[in-house]
């Protein structure tokens, strides 16, 4: 029998050789199954066993006995004790069983102190070390314009390496905080995991991913608009209108990624709450939009068929209802003091009393429905205002996770009937409620008119995915009509953006854009030395009538500038917004309006305003002739 044995070819046998050469997994998935099914047979015996102790007695003599006898039996209170401890037992395999479910399937996602340190588990260093991540490359796909790469060190280690570290540091994201780009593009979201049964059936081996992604990220820009708000707080994001594609986004403070790789320094810059270096102030911070609002309630009126109204801009201001205070133009008085103001030239002045009294006439409905198309939530309640979240839904992504890794805080507006037409027309020249707005959200708002069709496109960060339409807000027509308008501020004598026209001079790019100034009330003061929140000290009466000291913070009222850009005006190829914090008594056309300048040229510099802008090559110099 044994000789018979070994002449056998044990071989054939092999998963492999059974299944065709597909997959091991399905021989411990076949013996899972055959395991399932003796557990059950047992499980299904003791159950069976465990019942028939309550429906019938062991002898018969017991069962004419009365209760009371049986009872005192030595059986019968040996099998109480039994029971005792069946039902103890089975509560604490339960327990054991839910301790070890919530651990393995829950703690990850819900559990702060489990997220905090599960990078000291070398398991997980471990795997993440085996599972090497593809080159994360720029919108060229050239490797030496890589954003993530590998190398490999003098000691013959592989480490990751960011080239802008500091300037893609809230774009990549970091392994202990809010998720980026370098877990999300190379971390698929999981497929459900087959049965045993579909595996030893039908399971067949997936095939192996691309791990190298191209982005839509321009290198060499995103390096240029970080040196851009050097020494500043702010942010600038910079779209493809046509595309959707995000060419650069920066939000200043950053920090360097191998600080949020010790926990002992992610832990100070997130104390830090006077640079908050850790905010995406492009997609997580909130802003009064200030005049750049202005470009939405045009938009809104030529939704309307509203773009040939005539208001007054008068000495006295937009007083939207009797005994209502009025609303003034920047300067306290009017921009252009007349009575039969036409859209295009309050657009060019900004006048503050034009938009405030448009936003009325248009109306909350007609205000809230344009807002909607741009991705802004339109509110009843300023309450509701806060209370929106995220949204991961405008972008145009592969994969659910990468929207949501990079969603930004949800823009919103109240357009309720509670608020008052004074607090409404506020809201119609960018102050009041419609404050809170991201730098990511107005370059949607200055991407829309700049698209050719009209259509506001998703935003998108993986050069591979088709472009994707997130509204038709304007038609063509309309679209190119508030381009010609929007240029009035750079290109005209008398607009807001004259440093544009000026910056750009002599280079043949006519670009379109608007202006803003805006003012923030409540807003901390911290201590420059300590980096604590400034306070005095106060003394009020408790409830028993006795003094007791309390802190009072203190805050003050912020000037913010802005500047929202489109060029060149013809066919847009750049949408762009900026940000800069606290600039003190000047306006948005004199601090935020130069940087997009400067970033239009640069993006003309690196080719992507089109061939019809690229700089000329100097002509080449011809060779000295020799002296005879």
């Amino acid at each position: 029998m044994t000789h018979l044995l070994l002449l056998i070819d044990w071989s054939q046998f092999k998963p492999e050789k059974i299944f065709g050469g597909q997959i091991l997994e399905r021989t411990p998935a076949g013996l899972s199954i055959v395991y399932l099914i003796g557990v059950g047979i047992l499980i299904s015996f003791l159950v069976m066993t465990f019942l028939d102790n309550f429906r019938r007695p062991k002898f018969v003599f017991e069962q004419n006995l009365p209760k009371e006898v049986r009872r005192k039996l030595t059986q019968t209170i040996a099998n109480r004790g039994l029971y005792v401890w069946q039902v103890l037992f089975v509560i604490l395999a339960l327990f054991v069983f839910g301790f070890q479910v919530y651990w393995t399937k829950f703690a990850d996602e819900s559990n702060e102190q489990f997220q905090a340190l599960s990078y000291k588990d070398l398991r997980n260093r471990r795997i993440n070390s085996a599972n090497l991540r593809g080159w994360m490359l720029d919108r060229t796909g050239k490797l030496d314009a890589a954003l993530a790469l590998y190398k490999v060190e003098k000691d013959g280690s592989v480490e990751r390496t960011f080239p802008l570290e500091k300037e893609m540091a809230h774009l990549l994201g970091t392994e202990r905080g809010t998720p980026g780009l370098e877990r999300t593009l190379y971390k698929k979201e999981v497929e459900p995991m087959p049965e045993a049964w579909e595996i030893l059936t039908k399971y067949k081996k997936p095939e192996p991913e691309q791990k190298d992604v191209r982005t839509t990220i321009d290198k060499n820009l995103q390096a240029y608009v970080a040196q851009q708000l050097e020494g500043k707080k702010g942010a600038i994001v910079v779209l493809n209108p046509q595309t959707g594609d995000v060419l650069a986004m920066y939000s200043n403070p950053s920090f360097n990624l191998a600080e949020a790789q010790n926990l002992s320094s992610y832990l100070k810059l997130e104390a830090n709450k006077d640079q908050k270096p850790l905010l995406d102030r492009a997609t997580r911070e909130f802003y009064v939009p200030g005049s750049t609002f202005k470009t939405l309630t045009m938009m809104a009126a030529f939704r309307a068929g509203k773009e040939g109204t005539l208001l007054g801009d008068l000495p006295e201001g937009y007083i939207p209802f009797t005994g209502s205070r009025p609303i003034r133009d920047a300067n306290g008085g009017c921009e252009l003091c007349r009575n039969d103001v036409p859209l295009r030239e309050a657009f060019k002045v900004s006048s503050n009393q034009y938009f405030a009294h448009l936003g009325n006439v248009l109306g909350r409905d007609r205000m809230g429905e344009t807002a909607r198309l741009l991705g802004i939530a339109a509110v009843d309640k300023a309450s509701e205002a806060v209370t929106q979240g995220y949204f991961p839904d405008i972008w145009n992504a592969s994969d659910r996770r990468i929207a949501s890794a990079l969603a930004p805080a949800r823009a919103t507006m109240v357009v309720g009937k509670d608020i008052t037409l004074y607090d409404f027309g506020l809201e119609g020249m960018g102050q009041g409620l419609a404050s809170q707005m991201t730098p990511f959200q107005m370059a949607l708002i200055a991407a829309t008119p700049a698209n050719l069709q009209g259509r506001l496109m998703k935003p998108k960060i993986e050069a591979d995915v088709p472009p994707q339409m997130f509204s038709q807000v304007l038609t063509p027509q309309q679209a190119a009509q508030v381009r010609d308008i929007m240029s009035t501020v750079t290109e005209e004598a008398g607009g807001t953006g004259g440093a544009v026209r000026q910056a750009l001079a002599g280079t043949g790019i006519v670009a379109g854009g608007k202006t803003g100034t805006a003012t923030k009330d409540g807003v901390p003061l911290f201590d420059p030395k300590t980096g604590e929140r400034r306070f005095v000290l106060k003394k009020k009466k408790d409830e028993n009538g006795q003094l007791v000291e309390y802190k009072d913070y203190l805050s003050y009222t912020r000037i913010d500038g802005w500047f929202i850009c489109i060029a060149p005006l013809e066919n847009p190829q750049v949408a762009i917004a900026v940000v800069i914090e606290d600039i003190g008594n000047r306006f948005g056309g004199q601090t935020a309006a130069p940087v997009a300048a400067n970033v239009v040229l640069k993006a003309r510099e690196l080719g992507l305003l089109g061939d019809k802008y690229k700089p000329k090559a100097p002509p080449a110099k011809a060779p000295a002739r020799k002296k005879k």
